[in-house]
């Protein structure tokens, strides 16, 4: 079943986003017999989204849509048809350089990427939308459906004389930009025609009359159906480079060919719809769950939040496991845009996350310090990495050079190693498969307090035959790091290693002790391996 969500239907405003969708649901529907529905959106509660769950959702405009609803839509699985720029504050690009706006201008970011895709009008209207957004959900309609009586009353007037005049539409919508049509055709000595508002017939049985016609949007326009229609009629086109339809290689097309090629995009974009809505259609997302954790930095939530999805390899989901202390009191964690929040009145210290992580549905999870902020291609880094190195993978690896935790070498971020190194333990992020945490719960650890990052590693190793890697952190390349911050961050009197509870010494003692005893239970360490 579908159900159409949008502020405003064709019976509403004759607008051309409405008549878009209206067309595109119609056909949708009748392609399959498929039932289908729509729904303004001011009127999209919760009940409604719960009576209709399991449905195809088309959103369409989406301004009157509640916050609620949108964050509960993202459960569902839903398309958003795009018929502007409702990803950006100004809903225009071409307000800023290149159509490229300040990521501070961007809104509506989490809607738009839990889409199964955002279908776009035009080449130029997806192109714009990625260079913005990054979104790898996109597809381009490459134009629209239109309503086959307009496409008649176009046919009826194709062959009308034409006169010596080059149209104009007379708009009082000032973005239309009337007057800057004006001032170009008596730049050029043109003599023009100013079409007003009017029955969509009417108004193409004035514009057949012209042999040209002149329009100078002053935003861009994600399509702009009455430049195809100009087109249709055999009019030559003078516009600038804010036309959507100006990108496709149709656009060369005129007459009854572009007549006939417009007709064959009802049916061509129905069948896009069903395949976006295919049971095989693939997310753009990988199969990752990460997983935050929450104790006494939660003021780093929102940067680590927004460089995760901002991975060139962006995971399914993002957690956040909470354990309780006072430096939490009044955060609001409602606020971040992640997919769970775990908030307990424990302090469940380094175990916890790694206890939630059993709850992923994920095959690989990536859990990540609070203090640790990936750079953009961090986690493809591992993806790659595991192709030829299947084991643990972490931002900062430790080499041990005997059966104690100091003296070793370390690896990562801090020291930067250009290929995949082998390490006996590695912290701060790490990276694998959801499979490989029953070896971390085989054994009862050491000491609950301290030593997470060795008991996986030795566990792992000792339970599955699984090594524990450090993935390239090359010095010129900070984007493949797992942590491109971790001294600013990392080094503060809430770090748990200079916390003035426990001494820096015992710390490190602690430490000493979880190595020697994982040694004497049979972890062989890297640098016995290499004998």
């Amino acid at each position: 079943m579908y159900v159409l969500i949008a502020d405003f239907f064709k019976e509403d405003i004759p607008g051309g986003g409405e008549i878009v969708n209206d067309e595109m649901l119609a056909t949708l529907s009748a392609l399959r017999d498929e039932k289908a529905i729509k729904i303004h959106s001011h009127l999209v509660t919760l009940p409604f989204i719960e009576e209709y769950a399991g449905s195809n959702f088309i959103v369409g405009n989406f301004l009157n849509l509640s916050p609620a609803s949108r964050r509960r839509l993202r459960r569902e699985r839903y398309m958003i048809y795009e018929h502007d720029h409702k990803y950006l504050k100004t809903r225009d690009p071409s307000v800023f350089p290149g159509l490229q706006a300040p990521k501070e201008q961007l809104i509506n970011t989490a809607f738009y990427r839990d889409a199964v895709a955002v279908m776009c009008q035009s080449k130029m209207h997806a192109e714009v939308l990625v260079k913005n957004t990054h979104l790898k959900n996109v597809v381009n309609a490459s134009g629209n459906p239109w309503p086959e009586e307009h496409l008649q009353a176009i046919e009826e007037y194709m062959n009308a004389p034409k006169k010596n005049l080059c149209g104009i539409m007379d708009s009082p919508n000032q973005v239309k930009n009337t007057e800057g049509a004006i001032r170009f055709c008596k730049q050029q000595g043109y003599e023009y025609k100013l079409i007003p508002p009017s029955a969509h017939s009417d108004f193409i049985k004035e514009l057949s009359e012209c042999d040209s016609f002149a329009f100078f949007p002053v935003v861009m326009e994600t399509m702009s159906r009455v430049v195809v229609e100009a087109k249709m009629l055999g009019c030559k086109i003078y516009t600038n480079g804010l036309i959507g339809a100006t990108s496709e290689d149709w656009f060369s097309l005129k007459g009854q060919e572009l007549v006939d090629h417009t007709r064959g995009k009802r049916t061509e974009i129905a069948a896009l719809v069903e395949n976006i809505f295919s049971p095989n259609n693939n997310s753009p997302y990988e199969d990752i769950t990460v997983i935050l954790n929450a104790y006494r930095r939660p003021y780093n939530l929102d940067a680590q939040i927004k460089a995760i999805r901002e991975q060139t390899k962006p995971p399914k989901q993002i957690w956040v496991w909470v354990n309780d202390h006072e430096d939490l009191d009044g955060f609001d964690f409602s606020q971040l845009d992640a997919d769970k929040i775990f908030r307990n009145d424990h302090n469940w210290k380094f175990y916890g996350r790694f206890a939630a992580a059993l709850l992923a549905e994920t095959e690989h999870v990536a859990i990540f310090d609070d203090d640790t902020i990936p750079g953009s291609q961090w986690l493809e880094n591992c993806l790659d990495t595991m192709e030829t190195h299947e084991g643990i993978l972490g931002s900062a690896g430790v080499i041990l050079e005997g059966e104690t935790y100091n003296p070793h070498q370390r690896c990562g971020w801090p020291t930067h190693n250009e290929e995949v190194t082998q390490v006996d333990l590695v912290g701060h992020a790490w990276f694998f498969k959801r499979e490989w945490l029953k070896y971390l719960w085989t054994e009862s650890p050491i000491t609950w307090d301290n030593g997470e990052d060795m008991q996986f590693s030795y566990a792992a190793q000792k339970y599955g035959n699984i090594n524990t890697y450090c993935p390239p952190h090359p010095a010129n390349d900070k984007e493949l790091h797992g942590s491109i911050l971790g001294n600013e961050l990392g080094i503060d009197d809430k770090a748990t290693s200079t916390n003035s509870s426990l001494s820096h010494q015992a710390f490190f003692s602690e430490r000493d002790y979880c190595v020697s005893t994982a040694v004497a239970r049979g972890w062989v360490l890297v640098k016995d391996q290499e004998k």
